[in-house]
């Protein structure tokens, strides 16, 4: 009977190690990396269908991963900040979901953007964690020229949004780019190029902040 609780304990002892260093390699993990999950969540349904986890990023100590099923999926947040679900707009928009649509930058204010083209077009949406809680930008975002991604534009510490967009609504080769701030406002717009490929840093058009100027009305 001793000899078979003895192995009982080690057992015991043995398993809460594996979970202590499991738990100690997860925030471990360098900012902005993969997190390496994958398969479906059957706790959760995204649109018609049981949520496939597609991918994650370590932003500090919070995993931010992003689920889809048909019609639908969800932005899932765990780690020091706690748990949020946010539902995924971009992709009951009907936006294509994939490993490349998750993009975060860690700061005092970190900030992610999921993406995922639509019809030829690059849809949006924003997250950011601000004072130790996830909150969701306002505002949805669209790239009519190819390209959105998140750059600190104007050097505040905190990542923009930055767009590439076409001009003349479409209706001509001109492009530039426009800046956001992820808090919401619009930080400024470049003057338009003759195509896209002539934008500042194309294919990744990151102008300098003293390449923007107000946007026009649209």
């Amino acid at each position: 009977m001793g000899g078979t609780r003895s192995v009982q304990v080690i057992a015991i002892v043995a398993a809460v190690v594996v979970v202590a260093g499991l738990t100690f390699a997860y925030f471990r993990r360098p900012n902005n990396t993969d997190s390496g999950q994958s398969g479906t969540d059957p706790g959760m349904r995204c649109g018609t269908t049981v949520c496939q986890v597609v991918i994650g990023k370590s932003v500090g100590k919070d995993l931010v991963e992003l689920l889809a099923g048909t019609g639908g999926g969800r932005i899932r947040v765990t780690g020091e900040s706690g748990p949020f679900i946010f539902e995924m707009t971009i992709a009951e928009s009907g936006a294509t979901v994939t490993a490349e649509s998750l993009e975060c930058r860690a700061a005092a204010i970190s900030v992610c953007l999921v993406r995922g083209d639509a019809g030829g077009k690059v849809l949006g949406e924003v997250l950011f964690r601000k004072d130790g809680t996830w909150s969701r930008a306002q505002a949805a975002y669209l790239s009519s020229a190819g390209y959105l991604g998140l750059h600190d534009v104007n050097e505040d510490g905190t990542a923009d949004i930055v767009s590439a967009q076409r001009a003349c609504d479409g209706q001509c080769n001109d492009a530039f780019v426009q800046v956001f701030s992820a808090l919401g406002a619009n930080v400024g717009c470049t003057t338009p190029a003759p195509a896209r490929e002539q934008l500042p840093g194309w294919p990744a058009p990151v102008p300098k902040l003293s390449q923007l100027r107000p946007c026009a009305d649209s």
